[in-house]
Protein backbone atom coordinates (compact mmCIF):
# COMPACT_ATOMS: atom_id res chain seq x y z
CA UNK A 1 0.00 0.00 0.00
CA UNK A 2 1.38 3.38 -0.90
CA UNK A 3 -0.14 5.50 1.81
CA UNK A 4 -1.91 5.21 5.13
CA UNK A 5 -5.39 6.66 5.07
CA UNK A 6 -6.77 5.98 8.54
CA UNK A 7 -10.46 5.50 8.93
CA UNK A 8 -12.05 7.74 11.50
CA UNK A 9 -12.47 4.91 13.98
CA UNK A 10 -8.76 4.03 13.75
CA UNK A 11 -7.87 7.62 14.60
CA UNK A 12 -10.34 7.49 17.47
CA UNK A 13 -8.84 4.22 18.72
CA UNK A 14 -5.26 5.49 18.49
CA UNK A 15 -6.14 8.64 20.44
CA UNK A 16 -8.01 6.61 23.06
CA UNK A 17 -5.12 4.21 23.60
CA UNK A 18 -2.65 7.10 23.79
CA UNK A 19 -4.72 8.67 26.58
CA UNK A 20 -5.30 5.43 28.53
CA UNK A 21 -2.14 3.59 29.62
CA UNK A 22 -4.16 0.50 30.53
CA UNK A 23 -7.20 -0.13 28.35
CA UNK A 24 -9.36 -2.55 26.38
CA UNK A 25 -9.91 -2.25 22.63
CA UNK A 26 -12.79 -4.41 21.50
CA UNK A 27 -13.09 -4.66 17.70
CA UNK A 28 -13.74 -7.60 15.39
CA UNK A 29 -11.32 -9.21 12.97
CA UNK A 30 -10.71 -7.05 9.91
CA UNK A 31 -11.41 -3.77 11.73
CA UNK A 32 -7.78 -2.72 11.95
CA UNK A 33 -6.76 -3.50 15.55
CA UNK A 34 -3.24 -4.49 14.54
CA UNK A 35 -2.43 -1.46 12.39
CA UNK A 36 -4.04 0.84 14.97
CA UNK A 37 -1.75 -0.43 17.74
CA UNK A 38 1.30 -0.45 15.46
CA UNK A 39 0.58 3.18 14.57
CA UNK A 40 0.46 4.02 18.27
CA UNK A 41 3.76 2.21 18.88
CA UNK A 42 5.37 3.94 15.91
CA UNK A 43 4.45 7.30 17.43
CA UNK A 44 5.78 6.21 20.83
CA UNK A 45 9.17 5.14 19.51
CA UNK A 46 9.80 7.27 16.44
CA UNK A 47 8.09 10.51 17.50
CA UNK A 48 8.10 10.57 21.30
CA UNK A 49 11.44 8.79 21.62
CA UNK A 50 10.50 5.99 24.01
CA UNK A 51 13.23 3.38 24.47
CA UNK A 52 11.77 0.53 26.56
CA UNK A 53 10.50 -2.33 24.36
CA UNK A 54 6.95 -3.57 23.94
CA UNK A 55 5.82 -7.17 24.20
CA UNK A 56 2.94 -8.35 22.01
CA UNK A 57 1.25 -11.61 23.02
CA UNK A 58 -0.77 -13.48 20.40
CA UNK A 59 -1.77 -16.97 19.23
CA UNK A 60 1.16 -18.72 17.52
CA UNK A 61 0.17 -18.12 13.90
CA UNK A 62 -0.63 -14.47 14.57
CA UNK A 63 2.66 -14.00 16.43
CA UNK A 64 4.71 -15.61 13.66
CA UNK A 65 3.02 -14.02 10.68
CA UNK A 66 0.39 -11.34 11.25
CA UNK A 67 2.24 -8.79 13.39
CA UNK A 68 5.63 -8.99 11.57
CA UNK A 69 3.87 -8.89 8.19
CA UNK A 70 1.40 -6.11 8.99
CA UNK A 71 4.15 -3.61 9.75
CA UNK A 72 5.52 -4.11 6.22
CA UNK A 73 2.21 -3.27 4.55
CA UNK A 74 2.12 0.40 5.53
CA UNK A 75 4.54 3.11 4.41
CA UNK A 76 4.11 5.10 7.60
CA UNK A 77 5.35 2.10 9.64
CA UNK A 78 8.58 1.66 7.67
CA UNK A 79 10.67 2.79 10.65
CA UNK A 80 9.12 0.35 13.13
CA UNK A 81 10.92 -2.96 13.65
CA UNK A 82 8.87 -5.94 14.86
CA UNK A 83 10.65 -9.16 15.86
CA UNK A 84 8.87 -12.50 16.24
CA UNK A 85 10.23 -14.44 19.24
CA UNK A 86 8.75 -17.86 18.46
CA UNK A 87 10.14 -21.27 17.58
CA UNK A 88 12.64 -23.24 19.65
CA UNK A 89 14.05 -21.93 22.93
CA UNK A 90 17.33 -21.12 21.17
CA UNK A 91 15.50 -19.23 18.42
CA UNK A 92 13.52 -17.28 21.01
CA UNK A 93 16.66 -16.37 22.94
CA UNK A 94 18.35 -15.16 19.74
CA UNK A 95 15.28 -13.11 18.81
CA UNK A 96 15.24 -11.37 22.19
CA UNK A 97 18.84 -10.26 21.65
CA UNK A 98 17.86 -8.20 18.59
CA UNK A 99 17.81 -4.43 19.02
CA UNK A 100 14.13 -3.71 18.31
CA UNK A 101 11.27 -1.81 19.95
CA UNK A 102 8.56 -4.49 19.50
CA UNK A 103 8.73 -8.23 20.20
CA UNK A 104 5.93 -10.69 19.50
CA UNK A 105 5.56 -14.13 21.06
CA UNK A 106 2.78 -16.65 21.59
CA UNK A 107 0.94 -17.27 24.85
CA UNK A 108 2.43 -20.75 25.20
CA UNK A 109 5.83 -19.14 25.76
CA UNK A 110 4.77 -17.03 28.75
CA UNK A 111 6.06 -19.36 31.45
CA UNK A 112 9.36 -19.68 29.60
CA UNK A 113 9.62 -15.93 29.00
CA UNK A 114 9.01 -14.98 32.63
CA UNK A 115 11.53 -17.52 33.89
CA UNK A 116 14.01 -16.53 31.15
CA UNK A 117 14.47 -13.18 32.88
CA UNK A 118 13.79 -14.26 36.48
CA UNK A 119 16.27 -17.17 36.45
CA UNK A 120 18.99 -14.95 35.04
CA UNK A 121 18.15 -12.32 37.68
CA UNK A 122 17.56 -9.80 34.93
CA UNK A 123 14.75 -7.24 35.14
CA UNK A 124 11.65 -7.72 33.02
CA UNK A 125 12.35 -5.36 30.08
CA UNK A 126 8.86 -4.86 28.63
CA UNK A 127 7.11 -1.81 30.06
CA UNK A 128 4.21 -2.12 27.62
CA UNK A 129 2.26 -5.31 26.93
CA UNK A 130 -0.27 -5.83 24.15
CA UNK A 131 -2.48 -8.88 24.71
CA UNK A 132 -3.91 -9.79 21.30
CA UNK A 133 -6.85 -12.20 21.60
CA UNK A 134 -6.93 -11.31 25.29
CA UNK A 135 -9.57 -13.95 26.02
CA UNK A 136 -6.55 -16.25 26.38
CA UNK A 137 -6.18 -14.61 29.80
CA UNK A 138 -9.73 -15.26 30.98
CA UNK A 139 -8.72 -18.23 33.14
CA UNK A 140 -6.45 -16.15 35.37
CA UNK A 141 -7.06 -16.39 39.13
CA UNK A 142 -4.93 -14.95 41.91
CA UNK A 143 -4.10 -18.36 43.39
CA UNK A 144 -5.05 -20.76 40.64
CA UNK A 145 -5.98 -20.90 36.97
CA UNK A 146 -3.81 -21.16 33.87
CA UNK A 147 -0.02 -21.34 34.30
CA UNK A 148 0.58 -18.94 31.41
CA UNK A 149 -1.59 -16.18 32.86
CA UNK A 150 -0.12 -16.84 36.31
CA UNK A 151 3.40 -16.28 34.95
CA UNK A 152 2.30 -13.04 33.34
CA UNK A 153 0.50 -11.97 36.52
CA UNK A 154 3.84 -11.86 38.38
CA UNK A 155 4.96 -8.84 36.35
CA UNK A 156 1.67 -7.34 35.14
CA UNK A 157 1.41 -4.65 37.82
CA UNK A 158 4.95 -4.46 39.16
CA UNK A 159 6.97 -4.22 35.94
CA UNK A 160 4.45 -3.17 33.28
CA UNK A 161 3.21 0.43 33.08
CA UNK A 162 1.09 0.20 29.91
CA UNK A 163 -1.30 -2.62 29.05
CA UNK A 164 -3.73 -3.05 26.13
CA UNK A 165 -6.19 -5.93 25.74
CA UNK A 166 -7.26 -6.56 22.14
CA UNK A 167 -10.20 -8.78 21.23
CA UNK A 168 -13.31 -8.87 19.11
CA UNK A 169 -15.11 -11.20 21.53
CA UNK A 170 -14.39 -10.17 25.14
CA UNK A 171 -16.97 -12.52 26.65
CA UNK A 172 -17.57 -15.38 24.20
CA UNK A 173 -18.92 -17.73 26.88
CA UNK A 174 -20.51 -15.18 29.17
CA UNK A 175 -19.75 -12.28 31.48
CA UNK A 176 -17.52 -14.43 33.69
CA UNK A 177 -14.88 -14.34 30.92
CA UNK A 178 -14.24 -10.68 31.68
CA UNK A 179 -12.70 -10.85 35.15
CA UNK A 180 -9.40 -12.51 34.23
CA UNK A 181 -8.77 -10.15 31.33
CA UNK A 182 -9.71 -7.04 33.30
CA UNK A 183 -7.44 -7.95 36.20
CA UNK A 184 -4.45 -7.26 33.97
CA UNK A 185 -5.82 -3.77 33.36
CA UNK A 186 -6.52 -2.69 36.94
CA UNK A 187 -5.73 -5.52 39.41
CA UNK A 188 -9.38 -5.84 40.33
CA UNK A 189 -10.19 -2.17 40.83
CA UNK A 190 -13.36 -2.29 38.73
CA UNK A 191 -14.59 -5.89 38.92
CA UNK A 192 -13.25 -7.01 42.28
CA UNK A 193 -9.85 -8.01 43.60
CA UNK A 194 -10.64 -11.74 43.45
CA UNK A 195 -12.74 -13.86 41.12
CA UNK A 196 -14.82 -15.04 44.07
CA UNK A 197 -15.79 -11.48 44.97
CA UNK A 198 -16.65 -10.80 41.31
CA UNK A 199 -18.74 -13.95 41.14
CA UNK A 200 -20.60 -13.38 44.40
CA UNK A 201 -21.48 -9.81 43.45
CA UNK A 202 -22.85 -10.34 39.95
CA UNK A 203 -23.79 -14.01 39.69
CA UNK A 204 -26.32 -16.28 41.34
CA UNK A 205 -25.77 -19.99 42.12
CA UNK A 206 -28.05 -22.76 40.96
CA UNK A 207 -27.71 -26.26 42.40
CA UNK A 208 -27.73 -29.04 39.79
CA UNK A 209 -27.30 -32.34 41.61
CA UNK A 210 -23.79 -32.36 43.06
CA UNK A 211 -22.72 -29.37 41.01
CA UNK A 212 -23.37 -25.65 41.26
CA UNK A 213 -23.70 -23.44 38.18
CA UNK A 214 -23.55 -19.66 38.23
CA UNK A 215 -25.73 -17.38 36.11
CA UNK A 216 -25.52 -13.59 35.76
CA UNK A 217 -27.89 -11.62 37.95
CA UNK A 218 -30.39 -9.34 36.21
CA UNK A 219 -28.35 -6.26 37.03
CA UNK A 220 -24.97 -7.79 36.09
CA UNK A 221 -24.56 -6.81 32.44
CA UNK A 222 -25.47 -3.14 32.87
CA UNK A 223 -23.34 -2.68 35.99
CA UNK A 224 -20.28 -4.45 34.55
CA UNK A 225 -20.49 -2.46 31.32
CA UNK A 226 -20.75 0.76 33.32
CA UNK A 227 -17.66 -0.12 35.36
CA UNK A 228 -15.58 -0.86 32.26
CA UNK A 229 -16.74 2.13 30.21
CA UNK A 230 -13.92 4.49 31.20
CA UNK A 231 -11.13 2.08 30.16
CA UNK A 232 -12.75 0.37 27.17
CA UNK A 233 -13.31 1.38 23.56
CA UNK A 234 -15.70 -0.89 21.65
CA UNK A 235 -15.85 -0.52 17.86
CA UNK A 236 -19.26 -1.36 16.39
CA UNK A 237 -18.96 -1.84 12.60
CA UNK A 238 -22.47 -0.44 12.16
CA UNK A 239 -21.22 2.96 13.34
CA UNK A 240 -18.40 3.16 10.78
CA UNK A 241 -19.28 1.05 7.76
CA UNK A 242 -21.90 1.07 5.06
CA UNK A 243 -23.56 -2.24 5.76
CA UNK A 244 -24.29 -2.58 2.06
CA UNK A 245 -20.60 -3.35 1.59
CA UNK A 246 -19.11 -6.48 3.23
CA UNK A 247 -16.05 -6.10 5.47
CA UNK A 248 -13.26 -8.00 3.72
CA UNK A 249 -10.23 -9.42 5.50
CA UNK A 250 -7.30 -11.19 3.78
CA UNK A 251 -5.37 -13.50 6.10
CA UNK A 252 -1.98 -14.61 4.81
CA UNK A 253 -0.28 -17.83 5.87
CA UNK A 254 3.32 -18.73 5.08
CA UNK A 255 4.30 -22.14 3.76
CA UNK A 256 6.86 -23.98 5.92
CA UNK A 257 10.34 -24.08 4.28
CA UNK A 258 10.12 -27.75 3.25
CA UNK A 259 6.66 -27.27 1.75
CA UNK A 260 7.85 -24.08 0.03
CA UNK A 261 10.61 -26.02 -1.74
CA UNK A 262 8.15 -28.72 -2.82
CA UNK A 263 5.70 -26.11 -4.01
CA UNK A 264 8.33 -24.29 -6.11
CA UNK A 265 9.42 -27.54 -7.76
CA UNK A 266 5.79 -28.27 -8.65
CA UNK A 267 5.35 -24.71 -9.90
CA UNK A 268 8.37 -24.94 -12.22
CA UNK A 269 6.93 -28.08 -13.77
CA UNK A 270 3.60 -26.36 -14.23
CA UNK A 271 5.16 -23.32 -15.93
CA UNK A 272 7.09 -25.51 -18.32
CA UNK A 273 3.84 -27.14 -19.41
CA UNK A 274 2.04 -23.92 -20.31
CA UNK A 275 4.91 -21.57 -21.22
CA UNK A 276 4.57 -20.27 -24.77
CA UNK A 277 1.35 -22.12 -25.45
CA UNK A 278 -2.24 -20.99 -25.70
CA UNK A 279 -3.99 -23.12 -23.15
CA UNK A 280 -7.73 -23.42 -23.06
CA UNK A 281 -9.25 -21.84 -19.98
CA UNK A 282 -10.52 -25.15 -18.63
CA UNK A 283 -7.15 -26.88 -19.06
CA UNK A 284 -5.22 -23.94 -17.60
CA UNK A 285 -7.43 -24.00 -14.53
CA UNK A 286 -7.19 -27.78 -14.24
CA UNK A 287 -3.41 -27.68 -14.40
CA UNK A 288 -3.31 -25.45 -11.33
CA UNK A 289 -5.15 -28.04 -9.22
CA UNK A 290 -2.16 -29.52 -7.42
CA UNK A 291 -0.71 -26.05 -6.76
CA UNK A 292 -3.98 -25.00 -5.15
CA UNK A 293 -4.13 -28.24 -3.18
CA UNK A 294 -0.64 -27.72 -1.79
CA UNK A 295 -1.47 -24.11 -0.91
CA UNK A 296 -4.42 -25.46 1.10
CA UNK A 297 -2.26 -28.04 2.85
CA UNK A 298 -2.89 -31.45 1.20
CA UNK A 299 -2.25 -32.92 -2.24
CA UNK A 300 -3.91 -35.79 -4.11
CA UNK A 301 -1.41 -38.40 -5.30
CA UNK A 302 -2.17 -41.16 -7.81
CA UNK A 303 0.04 -44.17 -6.93
CA UNK A 304 1.57 -46.00 -9.90
CA UNK A 305 -0.65 -48.82 -11.03
CA UNK A 306 -3.39 -48.01 -8.55
CA UNK A 307 -6.74 -46.36 -9.28
CA UNK A 308 -6.99 -45.11 -5.70
CA UNK A 309 -6.03 -41.58 -4.79
CA UNK A 310 -3.95 -40.87 -1.71
CA UNK A 311 -3.90 -37.58 0.14
CA UNK A 312 -0.53 -36.34 1.35
CA UNK A 313 -0.86 -33.67 4.01
CA UNK A 314 1.72 -30.89 3.73
CA UNK A 315 0.92 -28.18 6.31
CA UNK A 316 -1.76 -26.93 8.70
CA UNK A 317 -1.30 -23.19 8.17
CA UNK A 318 -4.79 -22.61 6.84
CA UNK A 319 -6.38 -24.78 9.52
CA UNK A 320 -4.63 -22.71 12.18
CA UNK A 321 -5.83 -19.49 10.54
CA UNK A 322 -9.39 -20.77 10.46
CA UNK A 323 -9.07 -21.67 14.13
CA UNK A 324 -8.21 -18.05 14.91
CA UNK A 325 -11.25 -16.83 12.97
CA UNK A 326 -13.56 -19.27 14.74
CA UNK A 327 -12.15 -18.29 18.11
CA UNK A 328 -12.57 -14.57 17.46
CA UNK A 329 -16.10 -15.18 16.22
CA UNK A 330 -16.84 -15.99 19.84
CA UNK A 331 -19.50 -18.59 19.17
CA UNK A 332 -21.07 -16.86 16.16
CA UNK A 333 -21.66 -19.38 13.34
CA UNK A 334 -19.07 -19.47 10.55
CA UNK A 335 -19.71 -20.54 6.94
CA UNK A 336 -16.57 -22.08 5.40
CA UNK A 337 -16.09 -22.49 1.64
CA UNK A 338 -13.84 -25.36 0.54
CA UNK A 339 -13.04 -26.76 -2.90
CA UNK A 340 -11.35 -30.16 -2.57
CA UNK A 341 -12.73 -33.20 -0.77
CA UNK A 342 -9.34 -33.67 0.88
CA UNK A 343 -9.80 -30.25 2.47
CA UNK A 344 -13.26 -31.17 3.72
CA UNK A 345 -11.88 -34.29 5.41
CA UNK A 346 -9.17 -32.26 7.14
CA UNK A 347 -11.63 -29.55 8.15
CA UNK A 348 -13.97 -32.09 9.70
CA UNK A 349 -11.12 -33.63 11.70
CA UNK A 350 -9.86 -30.25 12.89
CA UNK A 351 -13.34 -28.91 13.69
CA UNK A 352 -15.49 -31.86 14.75
CA UNK A 353 -18.43 -29.63 15.70
CA UNK A 354 -18.73 -28.53 12.07
CA UNK A 355 -21.04 -30.09 9.52
CA UNK A 356 -20.92 -30.33 5.74
CA UNK A 357 -23.78 -28.83 3.77
CA UNK A 358 -26.06 -31.61 2.53
CA UNK A 359 -24.47 -34.28 4.71
CA UNK A 360 -27.59 -34.76 6.83
CA UNK A 361 -31.30 -33.96 6.46
CA UNK A 362 -32.25 -30.71 8.11
CA UNK A 363 -28.75 -29.18 7.94
CA UNK A 364 -29.94 -25.91 6.41
CA UNK A 365 -32.76 -25.57 8.94
CA UNK A 366 -30.43 -26.26 11.87
CA UNK A 367 -27.86 -23.77 10.51
CA UNK A 368 -30.49 -21.05 10.25
CA UNK A 369 -31.62 -21.86 13.80
CA UNK A 370 -28.08 -21.26 15.05
CA UNK A 371 -27.48 -24.89 16.01
CA UNK A 372 -24.45 -25.52 13.75
CA UNK A 373 -21.32 -23.55 14.75
CA UNK A 374 -19.38 -24.22 11.53
CA UNK A 375 -20.93 -25.12 8.17
CA UNK A 376 -18.64 -26.45 5.42
CA UNK A 377 -19.96 -25.78 1.93
CA UNK A 378 -18.64 -26.27 -1.58
CA UNK A 379 -19.51 -23.14 -3.60
CA UNK A 380 -20.99 -25.30 -6.35
CA UNK A 381 -23.53 -26.70 -3.88
CA UNK A 382 -24.38 -23.34 -2.29
CA UNK A 383 -25.71 -21.60 -5.36
CA UNK A 384 -28.85 -19.76 -6.41
CA UNK A 385 -31.83 -19.83 -4.11
CA UNK A 386 -30.14 -21.26 -1.01
CA UNK A 387 -30.99 -19.14 2.05
CA UNK A 388 -28.37 -19.24 4.81
CA UNK A 389 -28.57 -15.65 6.05
CA UNK A 390 -30.42 -16.40 9.28
CA UNK A 391 -27.62 -18.68 10.43
CA UNK A 392 -24.77 -16.19 10.33
CA UNK A 393 -22.93 -13.29 8.74
CA UNK A 394 -19.36 -14.65 8.52
CA UNK A 395 -18.01 -16.50 5.49
CA UNK A 396 -14.47 -17.85 5.17
CA UNK A 397 -12.84 -18.95 1.93
CA UNK A 398 -10.50 -21.74 3.02
CA UNK A 399 -9.63 -22.66 -0.56
CA UNK A 400 -9.85 -20.80 -3.86
CA UNK A 401 -11.01 -21.58 -7.39
CA UNK A 402 -11.37 -19.76 -10.69
CA UNK A 403 -15.17 -19.68 -11.02
CA UNK A 404 -16.29 -16.11 -10.27
CA UNK A 405 -19.98 -16.95 -10.30
CA UNK A 406 -19.56 -19.65 -7.68
CA UNK A 407 -17.53 -17.26 -5.55
CA UNK A 408 -20.11 -14.49 -5.75
CA UNK A 409 -23.00 -16.87 -5.15
CA UNK A 410 -21.29 -18.22 -2.05
CA UNK A 411 -21.11 -14.74 -0.58
CA UNK A 412 -24.66 -13.95 -1.54
CA UNK A 413 -25.98 -16.86 0.56
CA UNK A 414 -25.41 -14.65 3.63
CA UNK A 415 -24.79 -11.34 1.82
CA UNK A 416 -25.82 -7.81 2.82
CA UNK A 417 -29.02 -7.84 0.76
CA UNK A 418 -30.18 -11.10 2.27
CA UNK A 419 -29.27 -9.90 5.75
CA UNK A 420 -31.49 -6.84 5.30
CA UNK A 421 -34.29 -8.86 3.74
CA UNK A 422 -34.23 -11.12 6.80
CA UNK A 423 -34.29 -8.12 9.14
CA UNK A 424 -30.72 -8.50 10.46
CA UNK A 425 -28.90 -5.24 11.20
CA UNK A 426 -25.37 -6.63 11.06
CA UNK A 427 -22.37 -6.45 8.75
CA UNK A 428 -21.17 -9.30 6.58
CA UNK A 429 -17.58 -10.41 7.14
CA UNK A 430 -15.64 -12.13 4.35
CA UNK A 431 -12.33 -13.74 5.31
CA UNK A 432 -9.95 -15.03 2.64
CA UNK A 433 -7.24 -17.39 3.91
CA UNK A 434 -4.43 -17.06 1.36
CA UNK A 435 -1.13 -18.95 1.18
CA UNK A 436 1.44 -16.23 0.60
CA UNK A 437 3.34 -16.20 -2.73
CA UNK A 438 1.28 -19.03 -4.21
CA UNK A 439 -1.35 -19.61 -6.87
CA UNK A 440 -3.93 -18.46 -4.30
CA UNK A 441 -2.87 -14.88 -5.06
CA UNK A 442 -3.35 -15.46 -8.79
CA UNK A 443 -6.92 -16.61 -8.23
CA UNK A 444 -7.54 -13.55 -6.04
CA UNK A 445 -6.17 -11.29 -8.79
CA UNK A 446 -8.35 -13.02 -11.36
CA UNK A 447 -11.40 -12.37 -9.20
CA UNK A 448 -10.55 -8.77 -8.34
CA UNK A 449 -9.45 -7.80 -11.84
CA UNK A 450 -12.04 -9.85 -13.74
CA UNK A 451 -9.26 -11.14 -15.96
CA UNK A 452 -9.23 -14.46 -17.77
CA UNK A 453 -7.48 -17.42 -16.21
CA UNK A 454 -4.88 -17.29 -18.98
CA UNK A 455 -4.12 -13.61 -18.39
CA UNK A 456 -3.81 -14.05 -14.64
CA UNK A 457 -1.45 -17.00 -15.03
CA UNK A 458 0.77 -15.25 -17.57
CA UNK A 459 1.03 -12.16 -15.40
CA UNK A 460 2.04 -14.38 -12.48
CA UNK A 461 4.72 -16.09 -14.57
CA UNK A 462 6.14 -12.71 -15.60
CA UNK A 463 6.29 -11.64 -11.99
CA UNK A 464 8.14 -14.83 -11.04
CA UNK A 465 10.76 -14.10 -13.67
Amino acid sequence: MTAFTPRAYQTLATDFLAEHPRANLWAGMGLGKTVTVLSLLDACYNVMGESEPTLVLAPLRVAKETWPTEVKKWDHLAGLKVVSATGTAAERRDALKVDAPVFVTNYDNLVWLQSHYADAKRPWPFKRVIADESTRLKSFRLRQGGARAQALGKVAHTQVSHWINLTGTPSPNGLDDLWGQQWFIDAGQRLGRTYNSFQSRWFRPTKQGQFTSWSPADHAAAEIQDRLADCTLAIDPRDWFDLDAPIVNVIEVTLPPTVRRQYEELEKKFFSEIDGHDVEIFNAAAKTMKLLQMANGAVYVDPDGSPDRLTLEAHDGKLDALGSIVEEAGGAPVLVAYHFQSDLARLQRAFPTGRALGSEPGTIREWNEGRIPILFAHPASAGHGLNLQDGGNIVVFFGHWWDLEQHDQMIERIGPVRQKQAGHDRPVFIHYIVAKDTIDEVVMARRDGKRTVQEALMDYMKGKR
